[in-house]
């Protein structure tokens, strides 16, 4: 497992976990800019921490299923992962511009997907 991820970071790829997290990234960054339709109902507010993303609120009674699905969704986890970025990079304003700083960004952590591959 080691040997594959030390592959990646020889051949300066990221893993399918790190580029769904991207992926994930720059469709919350087209909501904000209104480029695709806001079909989970995410807010956006502007501070001194850059955008912030915030989604409806869930309902905590759901059951383990219903849950488990919730937490999993790009409505639960996407905003998540958005808020953890530095003000610079949600603070784009084009969508190269974006890719560019959310790749070094991203290239900055070690690449520890959950599974191999």
């Amino acid at each position: 497992s080691s040997g594959i991820n030390a592959e990646y970071w020889l051949l300066d790829l990221m893993s399918l976990h790190i580029r769904r997290q991207r992926y994930e990234l720059i469709h919350v960054w087209k909501i904000y800019h209104g480029l695709v339709p806001n079909c989970v109902g995410m807010e956006f507010q502007t501070g001194r921490l850059g955008v912030q993303a915030k989604t409806q609120k869930y309902p905590y009674w759901a059951d383990t299923k219903r849950a488990s699905q919730l937490y999993n969704s790009f409505g639960f986890r996407a905003p998540q992962l958005w808020n953890k970025l530095p003000r610079d990079v949600t603070l784009a304003e084009t969508l190269p511009g974006l890719k560019a700083k959310l790749g070094a960004f991203m290239k900055q952590y070690y690449d520890r997907p959950p599974v191999c591959g």
